[in-house]
């Protein structure tokens, strides 16, 4: 028998959040988690690799679920099921960009919810081949990744997510970093001149095609702290060559600090 496929809940609501959860573990069901704010929800995503995210529309935070939701199936290619008052009609209008599986309206009962949670595995299952591999691979080992810094931004040149390793080149955890400007967490300055380096992420966005910078770099961070490195930027499009999000590429050229 196939192990219980593991969803993952985000629901600013609490009790509706745990009357999910219990109604979906006993239609057998594994809950990997549920949270509170649309930054969580994208983070644990990455960490736990759920094969579903049952996500509230009215989810709040820094990142709401609308947002968070259209990341998590955009980037890392985990599904999305809405669930959502008859009446939000202005947050139904947003739900269709972010490629929803469907959406369960409030009130429901344990019949509904599962269904819903089966016809959105299925679908899935059936589409995951041709959305093809993830953008970033596979995302545990892109947390764990020692050698590489993954920095995800929003259009605006937010920082939405980074792993681990990310961290220890920005001197920021993420908690601290999360929607703010990328200029405001790190800045890039040219070895050959001591000059800032010219906005690489507009230029990539606007261009719609990576930026690499093979070396004549270093990172600097808010806490004065300079490595040289190996930057690439680049672009992430949907479907409809839309705009979704930057990915930053950081590696340390070789280990001098100044």
């Amino acid at each position: 028998m196939p192990p219980a496929s593991r969803i993952l809940i985000a629901g600013e609501d609490t009790i509706i959040a745990n009357l999910a959860s219990t109604m979906l573990q006993k239609k057998g069901y594994t809950i990997a988690g549920i949270l509170t704010n649309g930054r969580d929800a994208l983070v644990k995503t990455v960490d736990l690799v759920p094969d579903l995210v049952i996500m509230d529309v009215n989810l709040g935070g820094m990142l709401d679920g609308i947002d968070a939701a259209h990341y998590i199936y955009q980037i890392f290619h985990v599904p999305v099921l809405f669930i959502s008052a008859v009446s939000e009609e202005t947050k139904l209008a947003r739900i269709k960009y972010s490629l929803p599986y469907g959406i369960v309206f409030k009130p429901f009962n344990d019949t509904q919810l599962a269904t819903y949670a089966d016809l959105a595995l299925y679908t899935h299952a059936d589409r995951i081949g041709a959305l093809g591999n993830s953008p970033l691979g596979d995302s545990r080992k892109m947390m764990d990744n020692p050698n590489e810094a993954i920095i995800i931004l929003d259009k605006r040149g937010r920082v939405i997510f980074f792993n681990t390793f990310a961290e220890w080149f920005v001197d920021m955890p993420l908690e601290k970093a999360f929607v703010r400007h990328w200029r405001d967490v790190m800045m890039f300055m040219s070895d050959a001149d001591n000059e800032e380096v010219s906005d690489p992420v507009t230029r990539a966005t606007k261009q719609m095609a990576g930026s690499i910078y093979d070396g004549g770099i270093s990172i600097v961070s808010t806490t004065s702290k300079r490595r040289k490195i190996h930057l690439a930027i680049r672009p992430l499009r949907d479907s409809h060559e839309r705009l979704i999000a930057s990915i930053m590429s950081i590696k340390e050229n070789k280990k001098t600090y100044m």
